[in-house]
């Protein structure tokens, strides 16, 4: 009996190694912004765009849950912004604010 309880416990060792967090997820998730905000969030200049590189990233979450509920008015991004978690959403920030 021992045993078994043995191997189960690194059975499950092992599957929780296999669900860790994806390094680059941050970055994977912002890739969506780069069409309209730029690569890593350096908007083009003059094409209209926010950059994102940089900003706080309570600034960004601020715009992000405005997106998302509809106070602030957009073509897109609220409809973007309905399709992430508020915790991907920070993830994004996250990745924008450390962009320089």
């Amino acid at each position: 009996m021992k045993r078994l309880t043995a191997i189960a416990a690194v059975c499950l060792l092992a599957s929780a190694g296999a669900h860790a967090a994806d390094p680059n997820l941050a970055r994977n998730l912002a890739a969506t912004c780069a069409n309209c905000h730029g690569t890593n969030g350096k908007a083009v200049p003059g094409a209209g765009m926010d950059s994102l590189a940089g900003e706080s990233k309570a600034k960004l979450l601020q715009k992000l849950a405005d997106f998302k509920s509809g106070d602030k008015p957009a073509s897109i991004m609220h409809q973007i912004t309905k399709g992430y978690t508020d915790e991907q959403l920070s993830l994004i920030a996250d990745y924008y604010a450390a962009q320089k």
